[in-house]
């Protein structure tokens, strides 16, 4: 614990495990909603292979993923800490914007 909240800049193991829970919480509701999304789009698990369709549905989670793990961070009075997480993966995807200048 002490070296994740180093690493992470936090000072409280309460502050930890609301950060954990942020996480646990965002993952299971990316992926309940990416199954209304999915079917939006007219994808559907049996019409399509295997092959095709998890690909997909990876890639339609992680965007959805990104935006509400800045949203329920929110809620649970963590925005700075999710919206730093946020521009670091970012700025490692290859947005330059949120890259940090030194």
């Amino acid at each position: 614990m002490k070296r994740l909240k180093e690493k992470w800049g936090i000072t409280s193991n309460f502050q930890i495990i609301i950060i954990l829970l942020v996480f646990s919480i965002t993952g299971s509701i990316a992926v309940i909603v990416a199954k209304p999304v999915l079917n939006l789009v007219g994808l559907d698990k049996e019409a399509i292979s295997p092959w095709i369709f998890w690909p997909i549905r990876i890639f339609i989670i992680f965007p959805i993923y990104q935006v509400l793990i800045v949203i329920i961070g929110a809620l649970f009075g963590q925005f700075q800490f999710f919206w730093a997480f946020e521009k670091k993966m970012l700025a490692r995807l290859g947005f330059k914007r949120f890259k940090k200048t030194k």
